[in-house]
């Protein structure tokens, strides 16, 4: 089995460094050796060398020490803290009618601006003036809204604004450049450079079981580290600010012990079932380690409630599960009362040792305890799986980005501080129109993406980076003003559709615009008004059908003191199926009919005056000698003035007439003469006259119906 070098890892915490030779044989990983010193003074802050000076002698006679036992040691895996790690919500924006996200590309962009929204806001609330100061090794997506309404997805959403809101994890540069030095302090060169989150989950979390969600929380001294893996990867990174310390003051305050005394009682605690102790008044007690703790119970409690409370702001839910590791993470009650705050079952948060590694040998049995997952993850996991410094350039600014994932051009547009929506062309400007009164206004085209090149070809924001890659971000287009005709303002309904005859007839409406007349197909300018003339007449249909419209003229007299209009008698105008005036209004679906004289001559008569009175004569219908004889005589005479007027006069507007009654006679079989042409016989003829086959007299009288009958014979001698 080939053995490779010994790896020196090293763990520079809040209150210690602990230093750790291990040997690989393969897969498997043994503890050599393993050295702990405190800091002498607060050289670490929440993860961060403050005293480059001081923590350098820390990790120099740390090695020294190693280096007596096993010899020189010149490379060493070190981790960024957890602790370290700043986290930040941000929520970003747009108008879907500048930005629709029709694309997993354009809904991408929107992140990224949300991620960058997130590290503006870091870099304001921090001495660093620059958000390029901040890597970011993290982000999740919260909460997409639309128009203020949580939803699922915003793709292909159609709404007026689209809002995200996420939590992004960054690591500030300064974090590393100070590890950095401290290791140069002391000559020793970066081996592997890791994140302990990173180095507690990948030896404790394959990358089969990453898809479930989980979380791992570290429990050191000043502080809770967490992380949250989903999906195959580390999703969020928090940090709780209370951790083993606040316990050890609470029992230094619980039993009146000086911090120093009561970090030894917390610490035997964990290797015996009874501690004596004694107190500043030099009492001496013996307590069992749950009468301990038990009293301190609340410290506990308030602990185990941040930690949920923080595991719940990332992550939005309870996970599957947690994983506890750290000295402090031994203190009892904790599991349980993490998974009752979290209202997980109990057995789904544990205490996880360097044990349950299982690549992971160790010949001291007292180097097993969950204190030491996190350095021994470092010795491992920086190894297998380090993370690197990758150089590149964006837009001729060069920057280290730290690659803690696969790191994409989006990646690199964050760490450049490069908000890529505001790189997108602006929409063109909008016009504004008036359509039959109400404004409108008409957006310009949208604006184009901007241009990505990675290396001097195109490129998305999902494609992976290399070290020594070129990236160029140019503004996208502008859009364009609109580009818009009369006849996509105005409904389709724009058209009249009747029925004339039976037969359909589409009328189209006038359409004006700024008042003159206009095809659909005119081109709109900003500010023009458009206006629909949907007033269709009678007129206009039978103009529209090339009808002659003097056939329908009326001619308005007075009879008797009374108005009358007067229409030709053979012409007939109806609009469903009601009498009609020329200027009458059609409705979308209306019925026309209409009938005209045979002839040109359209000039209004009495005649016509008399055949619209309809009162003014008397007829009956009689056959005489098998023709069918109408018989007509006049009930009433038209006058005007004084002067009797005859049918074929022509009426002129404003005719005045009255009328005076005829005194009737019946009709007499000698009427028919009148209307009829007899031929007599000449001389030796004698006649017969029959009215339904009786004989009558010339002066009998007739009814409507009767047959009559002249019969001529010749006189014989």
């Amino acid at each position: 089995m080939d053995v490779s070098p010994t790896l020196f890892a090293l763990d520079i915490g809040t209150r210690s460094v602990v230093g750790l030779l291990l040997q690989k044989q393969g897969d498997q990983h043994t503890l050599i050796d393993i050295e702990i010193m405190e800091h002498q003074e607060r050289s670490m802050l929440d993860g961060q060398i403050h005293n480059i000076p001081a923590v350098a002698t820390v990790i120099q006679a740390v090695k020294e020490r190693l280096e007596e036992r096993h010899g020189p040691l010149k490379k060493a895996c070190v981790a960024a803290a957890g602790r370290s790690l700043l986290t930040k919500r941000a929520t970003y924006s747009v108008q879907l009618d500048e930005h629709p996200l029709h694309t997993k590309e354009e809904l991408t962009q929107l992140e990224l601006s949300a991620v960058t929204q997130a590290q503006y806001q870091l870099a304001l609330e921090s001495d660093h003036a620059s958000a390029a100061r901040y890597d970011c090794v993290g982000y999740s997506v919260l909460e997409y809204r639309l128009d203020g309404t949580p939803i699922g997805s915003l793709l292909q959403q159609a709404g007026k604004q689209a809002e995200i809101e996420v939590i992004a994890t960054f690591l500030p540069k300064v974090v590393v450049e100070s590890l950095l030095q401290a290791l140069h302090e002391v000559g020793l060169s970066l081996e592997a450079l890791t994140l302990e989150p990173i180095a507690a989950i990948d030896v404790l979390i394959p990358t089969s079981m990453r898809r479930l969600n989980v979380a791992l929380v570290d429990i050191g001294a000043g502080t809770s580290d967490i992380a949250l893996t989903a999906d195959g990867t580390v999703q969020a990174y928090g940090m709780v600010p209370t951790a083993g310390d606040e316990i050890t003051e609470a029992l230094s305050d619980e039993y009146l012990l000086d911090f120093p005394e009561a970090e030894s009682i917390k610490r035997m605690s964990l290797q015996t079932e009874r501690v004596q102790l004694t107190d500043i008044l030099g009492l001496t007690t013996e307590y069992t380690t749950t009468e301990l703790f038990e009293s301190i119970k609340p410290a506990i409690q308030e602990l185990a409630h941040k930690i949920a409370d923080e595991i719940l702001r990332l992550n939005g839910k309870s996970p599957r599960a947690v994983m506890l590791v750290g000295g402090g993470s031994q203190t009892p009650f904790l599991p349980e009362l993490i998974a009752n705050a979290l209202q997980l079952p109990a057995d789904r948060v544990a205490v996880r040792g360097v044990d349950a590694i299982k690549q992971f040998v160790s010949t001291d049995e007292k180097a097993v305890g969950p204190e030491l997952v996190t350095p021994v993850g470092i010795a491992i996991a920086a190894k297998r799986n380090p993370i690197q410094y990758v150089q590149v350039q964006v837009n001729q600014m060069n920057l280290r980005l730290f690659d803690a994932k696969k790191l994409t051009v989006g990646d690199a547009l964050v760490s450049a501080g490069i908000d890529v929506l505001k790189h997108h062309g602006k929409p063109g400007l909008a016009m504004v129109i008036k359509v039959d009164g109400s404004l409108f206004s008409i957006p310009g085209k949208h604006g184009l993406p901007p241009v990505l090149k990675r290396n001097g070809e195109n490129a998305s924001l999902s494609d992976s980076i290399k070290e020594g890659d070129i990236i160029v971000i140019q503004k996208g287009a502008d859009g364009s003003p609109p580009h818009v005709t009369v006849g996509e303002v105005v409904e389709e309904s724009s058209q009249l559709t009747c029925y004339v005859n039976g037969e359909r007839t589409e009328f189209e409406y006038t359409l004006l615009r700024n008042g003159q007349r206009s095809s659909r197909s005119a081109i709109l300018l900003d500010r023009d008004e458009v206006s629909i003339q949907n007033k269709v007449t009678v007129r206009d249909v039978l103009a529209h059908i090339n009808i002659n419209q003097g056939s329908f003229k009326n001619v308005q007299v007075t009879v008797n003191e009374q108005s009358l209009f007067v229409t030709h008698r053979d012409s007939s105008l109806l609009l469903n199926h009601r009498p009609a005036s020329l200027d009458q209004k059609l409705s979308d679906g209306d019925h026309l009919y209409y009938s005209v004289p045979d002839k040109d001559d359209s000039d209004v008569t009495v005649a016509d005056l008399i055949h619209q009175l309809g009162n003014v004569e008397q007829s009956i219908t009689v056959t005489f000698n098998d023709e069918t004889i109408q018989l007509t005589k006049k009930t009433v005479e038209l006058y005007q003035g004084d002067r009797s007027v005859s049918a074929d006069m022509l009426l002129t507007s404003m005719d005045h007439f009255v009328t005076k009654e005829v005194d009737i006679s019946p009709f007499i079989v000698q009427d028919l003469f009148a209307v009829t042409d007899i031929t007599i016989p000449t001389s030796n003829h004698t006649f017969t006259l029959l009215r339904n086959n009786e004989p009558v007299e010339f002066t009998t009288s007739l009814q409507h119906g009767d047959n009559i009958e002249l019969r001529f014979e010749k006189i014989t001698s």
